[in-house]
């Protein structure tokens, strides 16, 4: 019924659509509110024959504008902050990491998930850094989008409630704010151009160099090396992130078929349990940094959460925690998880193989 359909009337209801599940979403205080929003009409439309895609080039640019958005938030404090405790901070950043590999290894050895899937739907971090990467090293990206999704919703409902028991408030305008998380505008239109300009280096590694993961991680490290050196401020208008999120809602949502969310249904059991798995061991990441740093456990809560980095950075900053920590350690663990992930996948893959290979070994007569 919908493949029938001109493309342009396709982009139009999809489109129309969109607006209007962001908006009930953006009502109900959900987090990721325009990345789901897009992502879950894209489902309903791939999963009825849709022929509209993403153009290649487009998809590139939501991979620098991601890259941006990440290397904005690394500031001159919080990179003085982690070269202070740089030996407690690799401690339990590497923890977390170790505990997520943990939970994909599990999913690889006794579910049915591609190691490239597990780790980068278990990994912690930003939901859609976590998407575009496991596109670029190929994974499934439907299935990371999913677990990635199911993990931010549980975490930021978590971490509210835990900020609520914990100082017998919630801010109503911050539970708002984690549905329209939107990077503000810090500059003006010349540093507007200078991030577009970064996006377009991100644009060019991605399309011309064929560099691994260069869409987003050349504007990330050229961003970052700028901005520390007040040389440039990355300002992502809002209109540019909301155009951003909702054409990477699309670009996964519009790849679901009927199969394939046959295929994510069987697998929601083990979805789930790498999310729960991942919150547990993060606490006890919090434990362990509430200890070495003797700060509160509000702090080291949010700071090791697994949950979208955006998301959480509206929490941290509506509630009497230190957000600068907060910040330090989510903004560095996804640096790592961005640089190393790759390597994991392939790792974890190889011990998948070999295993497989070795059982078959044993079963032979």
């Amino acid at each position: 019924m919908i493949r029938r359909l001109n493309p342009l009337w396709q982009w139009a209801a999809i489109l129309a659509l969109s607006a209007a599940s962001v908006f009930l979403l953006q009502q109900a205080a959900v987090p990721a509110a325009f990345l789901i929003g897009s992502m879950v009409p894209a489902i309903a439309f791939g999963a009825n024959g849709a022929s509209i895609r993403v153009p290649t080039p487009l998809y590139f640019s939501v991979q620098a504008v991601i890259g941006c958005l990440v290397a904005r938030g690394i500031t001159p404090a919080i990179l003085a902050f982690l070269l202070r405790h740089w030996p407690i901070v690799l401690l339990v950043i590497g923890t977390t990491i170790l505990a997520s590999t943990i939970v994909a290894a599990l999913l690889v050895r006794f579910g049915k998930m591609p190691g490239t899937t597990a780790v980068w739907g278990s990994s912690p971090g930003a939901a859609g850094a976590m998407i575009l990467m496991a596109e670029e090293f190929g994974a499934d990206a439907r299935l990371v989008a999913l677990m990635q999704y199911i993990r931010v919703v549980f975490v930021v409902v978590t971490a509210s409630l835990v900020s609520r028991l914990w100082l017998d408030h919630f801010p109503s305008h911050a539970a708002a704010a984690i549905g329209h998380t939107v990077a503000p505008v810090d500059g003006g239109p010349i540093a507007v151009l200078e991030t577009l300009a970064i996006i377009a280096c991100g644009l060019f590694a991605g399309q011309r160099l064929r560099f691994p993961g260069g869409a987003p991680l050349v504007p990330l490290f050229l961003g970052t090396a700028l901005q520390i050196t007040g040389l440039v401020q990355i300002t992502l208008p809002p209109w540019l992130l909301v155009a951003a999120y909702m054409l990477l809602g699309w670009q996964v949502g519009l790849r679901f078929t009927r199969d394939i969310l046959a295929h994510a249904f069987r697998m929601l059991g083990q979805m789930f349990f790498s999310c729960f798995a991942n919150v547990i061991l993060a606490a006890l990441s919090a434990w362990l940094l509430a200890w070495l740093l003797n700060i509160d456990g509000l702090t080291a809560y949010l700071a090791t959460s697994p949950g979208g980095l955006d998301s959480i950075a509206v929490i941290s900053l509506s509630i009497n925690v230190d957000s600068s920590l907060v910040m330090a350690l989510q903004t560095l663990r996804l640096i790592v998880v961005l640089l190393i992930g790759p390597w994991m996948a392939k790792s974890i893959s190889r011990i998948a193989v070999a295993q497989g290979m070795l059982g078959r070994e044993r079963g032979r007569p």
